[in-house]
Protein backbone atom coordinates (compact mmCIF):
# COMPACT_ATOMS: atom_id res chain seq x y z
CA UNK A 1 0.00 0.00 0.00
CA UNK A 2 1.39 3.38 -0.98
CA UNK A 3 1.83 5.87 1.87
CA UNK A 4 0.59 8.64 -0.43
CA UNK A 5 -2.83 6.99 -0.80
CA UNK A 6 -5.34 8.83 1.40
CA UNK A 7 -6.75 6.66 4.19
CA UNK A 8 -10.27 7.06 2.81
CA UNK A 9 -9.16 5.43 -0.46
CA UNK A 10 -7.38 2.50 1.15
CA UNK A 11 -9.30 -0.75 1.13
CA UNK A 12 -10.42 -1.85 4.59
CA UNK A 13 -8.65 -4.81 6.12
CA UNK A 14 -10.24 -8.22 5.74
CA UNK A 15 -9.03 -8.92 9.27
CA UNK A 16 -11.75 -8.15 11.84
CA UNK A 17 -10.85 -5.14 13.98
CA UNK A 18 -10.79 -7.15 17.23
CA UNK A 19 -8.30 -9.61 15.69
CA UNK A 20 -6.20 -6.75 14.33
CA UNK A 21 -6.16 -5.10 17.77
CA UNK A 22 -5.10 -8.38 19.43
CA UNK A 23 -2.38 -8.90 16.81
CA UNK A 24 -1.16 -5.34 17.31
CA UNK A 25 -0.79 -6.03 21.03
CA UNK A 26 1.17 -9.22 20.28
CA UNK A 27 3.40 -7.37 17.81
CA UNK A 28 4.22 -4.71 20.40
CA UNK A 29 5.04 -7.37 23.00
CA UNK A 30 7.40 -9.10 20.55
CA UNK A 31 9.02 -5.87 19.35
CA UNK A 32 9.71 -4.97 22.98
CA UNK A 33 11.85 -8.12 23.30
CA UNK A 34 14.44 -6.67 20.90
CA UNK A 35 17.05 -4.35 22.40
CA UNK A 36 19.76 -2.18 20.95
CA UNK A 37 22.81 -3.77 22.64
CA UNK A 38 24.33 -0.35 23.37
CA UNK A 39 21.19 1.12 24.97
CA UNK A 40 19.28 -0.65 27.75
CA UNK A 41 15.87 0.13 26.19
CA UNK A 42 13.85 -1.92 23.69
CA UNK A 43 13.58 -0.78 20.07
CA UNK A 44 9.84 -0.08 20.33
CA UNK A 45 10.26 2.40 23.20
CA UNK A 46 13.34 3.88 21.50
CA UNK A 47 11.13 4.83 18.55
CA UNK A 48 13.07 2.71 16.05
CA UNK A 49 9.90 1.17 14.61
CA UNK A 50 8.50 3.57 12.03
CA UNK A 51 5.74 1.49 10.44
CA UNK A 52 4.08 -1.89 10.80
CA UNK A 53 1.69 -3.09 8.08
CA UNK A 54 -0.36 -6.25 8.37
CA UNK A 55 -1.71 -7.67 5.11
CA UNK A 56 -4.96 -9.60 4.86
CA UNK A 57 -2.94 -12.86 4.81
CA UNK A 58 -1.24 -11.86 8.10
CA UNK A 59 2.06 -11.06 6.41
CA UNK A 60 3.79 -8.31 8.40
CA UNK A 61 5.99 -5.61 6.87
CA UNK A 62 8.02 -3.43 9.21
CA UNK A 63 9.96 -0.26 8.49
CA UNK A 64 12.53 0.40 11.17
CA UNK A 65 15.62 2.50 11.65
CA UNK A 66 18.70 2.54 13.85
CA UNK A 67 19.95 5.13 16.31
CA UNK A 68 22.79 5.82 13.86
CA UNK A 69 23.40 4.63 10.27
CA UNK A 70 26.80 3.24 11.30
CA UNK A 71 25.32 1.21 14.16
CA UNK A 72 27.46 -1.92 14.66
CA UNK A 73 24.36 -4.18 14.71
CA UNK A 74 22.89 -2.79 11.49
CA UNK A 75 23.30 -6.14 9.78
CA UNK A 76 21.83 -8.10 12.69
CA UNK A 77 18.95 -6.10 14.14
CA UNK A 78 16.46 -6.58 11.26
CA UNK A 79 16.96 -10.33 11.70
CA UNK A 80 16.30 -10.05 15.42
CA UNK A 81 13.06 -8.18 14.69
CA UNK A 82 12.04 -10.77 12.09
CA UNK A 83 12.75 -13.63 14.48
CA UNK A 84 10.72 -12.00 17.26
CA UNK A 85 7.69 -11.27 15.04
CA UNK A 86 7.47 -14.69 13.36
CA UNK A 87 7.01 -16.24 16.82
CA UNK A 88 3.44 -14.92 16.72
CA UNK A 89 1.33 -17.87 15.48
CA UNK A 90 -0.93 -15.75 13.24
CA UNK A 91 1.96 -14.14 11.35
CA UNK A 92 2.50 -15.89 8.00
CA UNK A 93 5.71 -14.04 7.12
CA UNK A 94 7.65 -10.96 8.12
CA UNK A 95 9.68 -8.51 6.08
CA UNK A 96 11.85 -5.96 7.87
CA UNK A 97 13.05 -2.93 5.92
CA UNK A 98 15.84 -0.77 7.31
CA UNK A 99 15.16 2.89 6.51
CA UNK A 100 16.96 6.09 7.46
CA UNK A 101 14.36 8.69 6.52
CA UNK A 102 13.46 10.41 8.66
CA UNK A 103 16.67 10.13 10.64
CA UNK A 104 16.17 8.87 14.19
CA UNK A 105 16.61 11.34 17.03
CA UNK A 106 15.90 11.15 20.77
CA UNK A 107 12.57 12.99 20.37
CA UNK A 108 11.17 9.72 18.95
CA UNK A 109 11.69 7.92 22.25
CA UNK A 110 8.72 7.21 24.49
CA UNK A 111 8.51 8.79 27.94
CA UNK A 112 9.25 5.31 29.34
CA UNK A 113 12.53 5.17 27.41
CA UNK A 114 13.48 8.71 28.46
CA UNK A 115 12.85 7.79 32.11
CA UNK A 116 14.93 4.63 31.76
CA UNK A 117 17.80 6.66 30.34
CA UNK A 118 17.38 9.58 32.82
CA UNK A 119 16.67 12.02 30.00
CA UNK A 120 14.02 14.10 31.79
Amino acid sequence: MDASTPAAEQAPSAIPQAELDALTDKLIVQLKTVFDPEIPVDIYELGLIYKVDVADDYAVAIDMTLTAPGCPVAGDMPGWVHDAVVQIPEVTKCTVNLVFEPPWDPSLMSDEAKLELNMF
